[in-house]
């Protein structure tokens, strides 16, 4: 079983954090073709204790993208669903975090929803702007 201070001390080594609280970090992937991508991973309980992690990337500002478009691109992808939070349009993914034996377990669906978030946001946008 993984917790929640082995995921931070894995993007910690891997990854630039740019935020960090007691339950969230954010941090920036570096991609192809020079583009970067942020994510944010929460650590979240549900109602019976159980402990998730909820990997959200962003794709572009909700009043500036197609949002139909995005809905119809995530419901294509093989992880995360779309959503909007704060104003950004998100592509999101949840795991349980006991689930998880190794940190690997984490790190294939966080690659999956940076990889998609930034293909969507390119594909959007035409930016770089996460």
């Amino acid at each position: 079983m993984t917790t929640w201070t082995e995921v931070i001390n894995f993007v910690r080594l891997r990854y630039e954090v740019l935020e960090e609280t007691e339950s969230w970090l954010r941090f920036r992937l570096d991609l192809a073709d020079d583009r970067t991508q942020q994510v944010s991973v929460h650590h979240v309980p549900d109602a019976d204790g159980a402990a998730w992690l909820e990997i959200s990337s962003p794709v572009g500002r909700a009043d500036k993208i197609d949002l139909r478009r995005l809905l119809d691109l995530s419901g294509e992808a093989l992880v995360g669903g779309a959503a909007v939070v704060d104003g950004v349009a998100l592509l999101k993914h949840t795991v349980p975090l006991e689930d998880l034996s190794v940190l690997e377990e984490f790190d294939r669906p966080l690659q999956l929803v940076v990889a998609k978030a930034d293909a969507f946001e390119r594909e959007l946008t035409e930016a770089d702007h996460f």
